[in-house]
């Protein structure tokens, strides 16, 4: 049953579809086609004086110590030590 449908596919794209000439090759050259580019989205520069040179990222020296105060009392929470804050929504609290 497979012979007939391969022998049938074959017959149809042998008369269908054109022949290469030669070994590896098409009948012509592929004409190359030029796509067109798109129009630029920006047309004007950018001003480097207009933004400020800081990296938001950064911490100042206080928020680096207050980070690290927060890390030190996660750790010790780990470990069952209770450091807690010291002032609770602005009234201190009293150490037991």
């Amino acid at each position: 049953m497979r012979d007939p449908i391969v022998r049938f596919l074959g017959r149809m794209l042998a008369a269908f579809a054109p022949r290469p000439r030669g070994r590896h090759r098409l009948g012509g050259a592929i004409p190359h086609l030029q796509i067109p580019l798109p129009p630029p989205r920006f047309t004007e520069r950018l001003d480097g004086q207009a933004s400020p040179l800081v990296r938001p990222y950064l911490l100042t020296p206080d928020e680096c110590r207050l980070q690290r105060e927060r890390r030190r009392a996660l750790y010790l929470a780990t470990l069952g030590i209770d450091t807690g804050p010291r002032h609770i929504h602005g009234v201190a609290v009293a150490a037991r």
